[in-house]
């Protein structure tokens, strides 16, 4: 139950009414304030903080007239803290559209040979580009055609070629990327079969398709020209971009997935000089990418250094690896076969991740583990729990499913858990949906991650979903109701869903206690930095059908007013 809290007037006056200084804002209205259940009618900011939060006879001391400015929100929907997206890719995404070419989810193998790649080639080639490069693909629509190497190659020959799928597990290349990174000759000869963690796919001839899996698709993109093909500047340019668009979707908190995508720190430089330059109005978590084909100790320690990037609102503190693939896609790492018999892969063994843990905890690095199956999740809570410090907030990424007796043993270990509740969401036939058998509508759960006490947040995972929704609200009513607005499909996993206050806390106050923040943000209290929204709806009290329609009308960030819709 919601309680609003009135921390002067008829609760008697509290050292902060007896002391109030004037104030630069007052916002009245209902104020959902993330600090428990609790509802405020008012609250001031000063020097871009909140300086009293409560009732609003205690706030209306805090104006002076002239001087402060005062809205009033009453009636016209939530005032609630600034929300955070715990983990998705703007940074790749947009570098990869900047340069190169995005893909519609939509597109049909036949469209992309002959429409997509042709003009992803003309732009290279206008640009002196040293890679085609794009994103997108929809592996459901190319599966049953999926396109070759020798078929990329009669489009572009002497350039490297590398599509990433919608989901960036998995790539499309031609032959010359291939030679490249020393997968095959020119004349065809194989020097590499195997990939760990993933997949060389060979044809009948026996050799390489052009189509990766997994880790083989990384290690292919590590040996493109990636200084030239994303730069300082580009990222520079791209960040703002990507700001605006989180700003617009109710986000001032952002921890982005693999930051080093590109294998250069143009992201990291971008980030920290834009702050150094006042321009960066969010809070930015950064994790640096590592994978299993890498020299380990080289890795952790370029992901420490990375950590020389850090500014005011640029926190470089986690490193990103992968225990497994996607469930969906048939290569997350699991206990119950999928329908062709298999398991999934599994990227690393226990004690290597083990190792890998206590290396990176005690060098202040935070573990933020993409992991999917159910086998994935327990062999990295034994790694976690063994290797791993409490105090650093290892983070579990996706999580398709647990094995019951683990949840308990993730919260005696502090391990967070940012969740894909996107993927409650499907069509009551999933098309190319590669799910193990008996687990099609049992995706993903969340009340029990609440119910044993682990500290849960959400995210988009943009935009490795496209087509579920990016906006936290959106996300929300996937979270409450099992199913995502314009879908037919029964709801998903009813036992796993959770309450409005639950999703609210998961993309507010948890992902500030995820990226370290809780002390300063992530809720509506005196002496954090006032970063919230106006919300055009009451989401705690509106159909619970309605709740994606919400929109922020204006979006404040320590203070400030950064947005306001048009």
């Amino acid at each position: 139950m919601l309680a609003v809290i009135l921390l002067c007037g008829t609760m008697g006056m509290l050292t902060s009414c007896q002391h109030s200084s004037k104030a630069d804002l007052v916002v009245y209205g209902k104020i959902y304030t993330a600090e428990g259940n609790q509802l405020a009618e008012a609250f001031a900011v000063k020097d871009g903080k909140f300086v009293y939060v409560g009732d609003k006879a205690g706030a209306e001391a805090f104006v002076t007239e002239g001087k402060t400015e005062v809205v009033d929100y009453s009636g016209q929907g939530l005032v609630m803290p600034g929300c955070g997206n715990a983990h998705a890719h703007y940074s790749n995404a947009y570098g990869l559209e900047s340069s190169g070419t995005f893909i519609p989810l939509e597109t049909t193998p036949e469209q992309f040979l002959k429409e997509i790649l042709p003009e992803a080639v003309k732009k290279a080639r206008a640009s002196g580009a040293t890679t085609v490069s794009g994103y997108g693909w929809n592996l459901p629509k190319f599966l049953k055609d999926m396109p070759t190497r020798q078929d990329l190659d009669k489009v572009c020959s002497d350039i490297p070629i590398y599509f990433a799928d919608n989901e960036g597990h998995k790539a499309l290349v031609n032959t010359l990327t291939l030679v490249n990174a020393g997968i095959m000759k020119a004349d065809g000869t194989v020097l590499k079969k195997e990939m760990r963690g993933g997949e060389i796919v060979m044809g009948a001839d026996g050799t390489p398709t052009g189509y990766l899996k997994e880790q083989a698709s990384p290690f292919v993109r590590s040996t493109l020209d990636t200084d030239k093909l994303y730069s300082v500047e580009m990222a520079k340019e791209n960040l703002p971009r990507i700001q605006e668009r989180l700003w617009a979707e109710g986000y001032t908190m952002y921890m982005d997935g693999i930051s080093n995508y590109f294998y250069n720190n143009s992201f990291y430089q971008a980030a920290q000089e834009l702050d150094q330059e006042g321009k960066l109005q969010l809070v930015l978590g950064m994790a640096y990418e590592m994978e299993s084909w890498m020299d380990i100790d080289e890795a952790l320690q370029k992901a420490a250094d990375a950590k020389k990037y850090a500014s005011t609102r640029v926190v470089p503190n986690w490193i990103k690896l992968f225990m497994d693939g996607t469930v969906e896609s048939g290569t997350g790492f699991t206990e119950t076969p999928y329908p062709d018999g298999s398991h999934g892969i599994a990227n690393w063994e226990e004690q290597e991740f083990t190792d890998i843990t206590r290396k990176a905890n005690e060098k202040g690095l935070t573990i933020h583990v993409h992991v999917s199956g159910d086998k994935g999740v327990r062999r990295a809570i034994n790694a976690l729990e063994k290797g791993g410090k409490k105090e650093l907030r290892n983070t579990l990424v996706h999580v398709f499913d647990v094995f019951p007796e683990d949840y308990k043993r993730m919260a005696d270990n502090n391990i967070y858990v940012t969740s894909g509740v996107i993927w409650h969401h499907n069509p009551n036939t999933p098309t190319g949906d590669l799910s193990p058998v008996g687990k099609e509508d049992r995706k993903y759960p969340m009340k029990s991650f609440f119910d044993n006490g682990i500290s849960t947040t959400i995210h988009s995972d943009y935009p490795a979903t496209c087509g579920s929704p990016d906006d936290p609200f959106g996300i929300m009513e996937i979270a409450v109701t099992g199913v995502m607005a314009g879908e037919d499909g029964e709801p998903f996993w009813t036992e796993e869903l959770v309450t409005r206050e639950q999703a609210l806390a998961a993309m507010t106050i948890n992902c500030a206690k995820q990226m370290f923040l809780e002390n300063e943000r992530g809720s509506i209290k005196e002496g954090k930095y006032a970063d919230f929204l106006l919300v055009n709806k009451d989401v705690l009290t509106c159909p619970v059908n309605e709740i994606h329609e919400a929109k922020p009308t204006a979006t404040y960030f320590e203070g400030k007013k950064v947005y306001a819709q048009q």
